[in-house]
């Protein structure tokens, strides 16, 4: 049984979100649990600028990634998704939609993520 928190349940999809005010600035995470993977959008407005996606190899043991859409010169989605693909062993899809314009606000919103997964990882 699918347990769903702050969301519905859409055929085997489960629904997580959770807002934190992060340097003056609210950040919202929209988290999708899929079938061996999840989908996690990251943003302060409603809008869809990027879509990166990672997993792992047995290749190489740093997870694989690209960017689906966005602009390539900003590595935030990708970096992130290659990151949480090593650390939950999982396929992950990742937008990241704050502006770049402080760089500890990424290390900020990472952290914030972790501290959710520790605490909700059935939702992840």
């Amino acid at each position: 049984m699918t347990e769903i928190l702050n969301g519905s349940d859409f055929g085997g999809i489960s629904v997580h979100n959770f807002s934190e005010k992060i340097l003056e600035q609210v950040v919202h995470f929209h988290a999708m649990k899929l079938n061996g993977g999840f989908f996690l959008w990251i943003g302060s407005a409603p809008v869809l600028s990027n879509l990166a996606v990672s997993m792992s190899s047995k290749y190489d043991p740093m997870p694989l990634s690209t960017l689906v859409m966005g602009d390539p010169s900003n590595t935030a989605a990708n970096s992130l998704a290659q990151r949480l693909a090593k650390r939950t062993k999982k396929q992950v899809f990742v937008s990241y939609s704050l502006p770049m314009t402080d760089s500890s606000l990424s290390l900020l919103v990472e952290n914030r993520i972790k501290k959710e997964m520790e605490l909700h990882p059935e939702n992840f």
